[in-house]
């Protein structure tokens, strides 16, 4: 089987789906080896309970009111 690398260097490989993962191994003297890896599962969705506490423990939280941030930062 012969494919052809386009601008981008990509190649299509027939038999392959949309999402297939795969490990590229160069073995030198210009041969490369494919190996398809196994599709990683996806994470499952956290509850609304969940998120909003993970929201709430974030520390990317302002830790000041914004009127005192504008009182800090301008000019009287």
């Amino acid at each position: 089987m012969t494919v052809i690398a386009d601008s981008k260097k990509r190649v299509v490989m027939p038999g392959a789906l949309p999402g297939d993962v795969f490990d590229c191994q160069d073995e030198g003297n210009g041969h490369f080896v494919l190996v398809r890896l196994g599709k990683p599962d996806a994470p499952e969705k956290k509850t609304r309970a969940e998120v909003l506490a993970a929201i709430k423990a974030s520390k990317m939280r302002p830790m000041m009111m914004w009127e005192e941030l504008r009182a800090m930062t301008r000019e009287p």
